[in-house]
């Protein structure tokens, strides 16, 4: 498994020595508070602090360091000593940082103050908060309440979550999009309506069970370093790990774990795949059909022993149509779409048959197409053909990529008021709650570009730089009434401000968070579905911070009329209030919340589906028969490309810690555009070049990034990636899928052109 010659590549395996020279550069960069290694160590245990980066489980038998590369960063850059104070902005106007860049404008460290945007000057200015809360509510009160907007990125808390999205009710709206409208709410609407369950159905136990793990879409090495702990584990036993990516990821095919001696010393690192394909950007759809194809053709030699007959026969719906789709799609269309051999699909389908247990695990790379609802339910079909969902040791995995963004959903957060136990909030707090639906993350977008949308109020996160056509939507983001951006620092989504605008420092979730009731602790959900305690230890950056709950109550206060049923003092001097609500809203997955929090591998609120109970409207699974191959809607045409955004191994959402992408063994460079050698000969492309990226839409707007450096890199024909977020100015607003709006960031239609500068 190695590279074409001429293409740049990482030489060494994911995790061993480089992994602990990445989390030393950012230490060193941040110069991080004394505090921060006591803080790593408890990391992800039970009584500890709950990471802010990825959604992977806590298991119930820590590692000694139970954090990643990528956790390490996320907890020494909040505990940076940097500060970003009062003084910073008075140098500095608005204007001028726009020109900064991501890493730069964080790097500044730590907000310090509460800040008001002063439209004369240009400036951030230093403001009270009982000012800012007052101002705040004044302007929410004035508008439309279903003008305003109200969005959470995944680092909040599930008790602050809880009552955000109850302020957003008892003020009068359902616009409660969160980060997951931006990757996941693909999983949420796909597995909601095949499988009954929003969620994926695997517990971190399925993962010492398992004979198979297929991947699709994922970068574990990247996104979700722990992970290759029990998968490395799994290997050993002899699982067998198939991995389809257009990008060949270290972190999926060699593995030095820093926390065995004898690999760091030898630098023998544990294979990971057994196979890796690289599809071709969209091609998903028609490589698991390939995968369905061997195996019924496979069930026909063997006499009908490999499907599960008895099991569809008494859980599923659709299997005969399904069936004959598959039967009717010749593997001439199947390779054509792929990018794959037969033979190659072939080989994989062995794998699968073997195997007596199965677990599909996928991340971005399946649910962000304009057709990710027909990634995924071909992926339910694949599982669902020999009973691999809701028995132990198999089920369907997706990656959460955002700490807790799983659980804000879980406790209210959804523009979707029919999955929202409205009734019970009604009886709880004495009001009726609005019925009618929200906006998702493209609605708001369009209601920006429109005029409909007047507020916004941002619970962390970088939602503007986050989103897809911001060249056209920055401008329109500044005729907004108000906008207020609650953070820990400073962003590229602080700088565009509506005509009244509040930048609010709030506390790390390292940090301790003293209120009237004493230190709180605050609890997040896992991609497992299980619920975490946290509790943070660190002095806080400032004397002037605010927790995000109180933040919360201090704005819904101020705008809000008086409710004895809605004791905002009250919550915000003990969390423990809020989860007793939370167990009072949320039954039977909730129940006994308090006394829970603290179970070693966090307490299971539970999975319909994992039982085989099917919460469907036919009460069954349901197999799916596409009517494409493809999940782009966009024609192959000559010099059209499909690019992939994506991540590299020294960021974090939108948050840049560095300009290493080790994992790919790219350094000190941001603006690029990878494409293989083969298609760089046929369009006259050297190494190096200079080149301009232009969307190709089909619409009558102009999207066009200059000065990306051409570099060779082993993908399928037809596939370039570049990075996110800097090439989200190239994704069109309607490029989404089709059932759940997540913006298409994958098989992005784009030209390659010589470039302007």
């Amino acid at each position: 498994m190695t590279n074409p010659p001429e293409t740049v590549e990482y030489d060494n395996a994911t995790g061993g020595w480089g992994s602990l020279r990445g989390m030393g550069s950012t230490a060193l960069g941040e110069k991080s508070t004394p505090g921060a290694l006591e803080t790593l160590r408890s990391q992800n245990k039970t009584g500890g602090f709950m990471c802010t980066s990825c959604a992977w489980g806590k298991p119930k038998h820590p590692h000694a360091f139970e954090f990643c590369e990528n956790g390490a960063k996320a907890t020494l850059w909040e505990l940076t000593t940097h500060r970003c104070t009062p003084e910073f902005f008075a140098k500095h106007s608005v204007t001028e940082l726009r020109g900064w860049s991501d890493h730069d404008l964080e790097h500044e460290g730590r907000l310090t103050h509460p800040m008001r945007y002063d439209a004369a000057s240009d400036h951030y200015v230093l403001c009270g908060w009982e000012e800012a809360f007052s101002a705040i509510g004044a302007e929410l009160e004035a508008i439309d309440p279903k003008s305003a907007i109200f969005y959470a990125s995944g680092r909040a808390s599930l008790e602050t979550s809880y009552l955000y999205a109850l302020f957003a009710r008892l003020y009068g709206h359902n616009n409660l999009p969160d980060s997951s409208n931006m990757c996941h709410e693909t999983t949420s609407v796909t597995l909601n309506s095949l499988i009954g369950s929003p969620v994926g159905t695997c517990v971190l136990d399925d993962f010492v069970q398992c004979d198979a793990i297929f991947f699709f879409g994922q970068n574990t090495g990247t996104n979700s370093p722990r992970f290759l702990h029990p998968l490395q584990k799994a290997v050993e036993r002899g699982c067998k790990v198939v991995t389809f990516n257009p990008i060949r990821e270290k972190g999926l095919i060699e593995f030095v774990n820093p926390q065995r001696p004898t690999q760091m010393l030898t630098g023998n690192g544990t294979q990971i795949s057994c196979q890796y394909l690289q599809v071709r950007a969209g091609g998903d759809i028609a490589a698991i059909m390939g995968l369905c194809k061997y195996v019924l053709a496979e069930d026909a030699r063997r006499g009908g022993t490999l499907i599960d007959r008895a099991f569809i026969a008494e859980h599923c719906l659709g299997f005969e149509a399904f069936r004959a789709k598959a039967d009717a799609t010749t593997w001439d269309r199947i390779e054509q779409e792929s990018g794959l051999s037969r033979a190659d699909i072939e080989e994989a389908g062995r794998v699968y048959v073997e195997a007596e247990r199965v677990i599909g695990v996928y991340g971005m790379g399946l649910t962000q197409h304009v057709h990710g609802f027909e990634n995924i339910a071909m992926l339910v079909n694949l599982l669902l053909m020999r009973g691999h969902i809701g028995r132990p040791g198999a089920g369907i995995c997706p990656v959460r990529g955002h700490s807790n963004v799983q659980g804000q959903r879980t406790v209210g957060i959804s523009e979707k008021p029919e999955l929202v136990p409205l009734d019970k909030f009604a009886e709880q707090f004495d009001f009726d709650p609005p019925r009618d639906k929200g906006m998702t993350t493209v609605e708001v977008c369009e209601g920006v570009l429109d005029g409909s949308v007047q507020a916004f109020i941002g619970l962390g996160g970088n939602f503007l730089r986050a989103i897809p056509d911001q060249a056209r939507i920055e401008p329109a983001w500044e005729q907004m009434r108000l906008t207020v951006q609650i953070a820990t620092k400073l962003n590229r989504g602080h700088l565009f401000n509506g005509k009244i605008a509040y930048l609010l420092p709030c506390l790390g979730r390292s940090e301790e968070d003293m209120q009237a009731g004493g230190p709180q602790t605050v609890t997040i959900e896992d991609s497992f579905s299980h619920i975490h305690a946290s509790i943070g230890h660190r002095k806080p950056a400032s004397e002037h911070l605010k927790s995000e709950m109180a933040i919360v109550a201090g704005i819904a206060k101020a705008t809000l009329p008086p409710n004895p049923k809605v004791r905002w003092d009250e919550w915000t001097a003990d969390y423990s209030l809020v989860r007793d609500l939370i167990a009072e809203t949320y039954h039977e997955e909730f129940h006994d919340m308090n006394a829970r929090i603290f179970e070693p591998g966090g307490f299971y609120r539970g999975n319909g589906a994992r039982e085989r109970i099917w919460k469907t409207e036919s009460g069954k699974a349901q197999f799916t028969a596409p009517d494409m191959l493809a999940a782009t809607d966009v024609a192959d045409d000559d010099g059209r490309y499909r690019l992939v955004t994506v991540r590299s191994n020294d960021q974090f959402n939108t948050t840049i810690y560095g300009y290493s992408d080790r994992l790919r063994g790219i350094e000190g460079k941001r603006n690029i555009v990878l494409i293989n050698p083969a298609d760089m000969a046929r369009a006259g492309l050297t190494e190096g070049q200079r080149v301009s990226l232009t969307g190709d839409a089909g619409d009558s707007h102009v999207r066009r990034i200059d000065g990306l450096e051409i570099i060779p890199f082993d993908l399928p024909d037809g596939t370039i990636v570049g990075y996110y977020p800097e090439l989200n100015p190239l994704i069109a607003l309607h490029h989404h899928d089709r059932h759940s709006k997540t913006p298409a960031s994958k098989a992005v239609p784009v030209r390659i052109e010589p470039s302007a500068r």
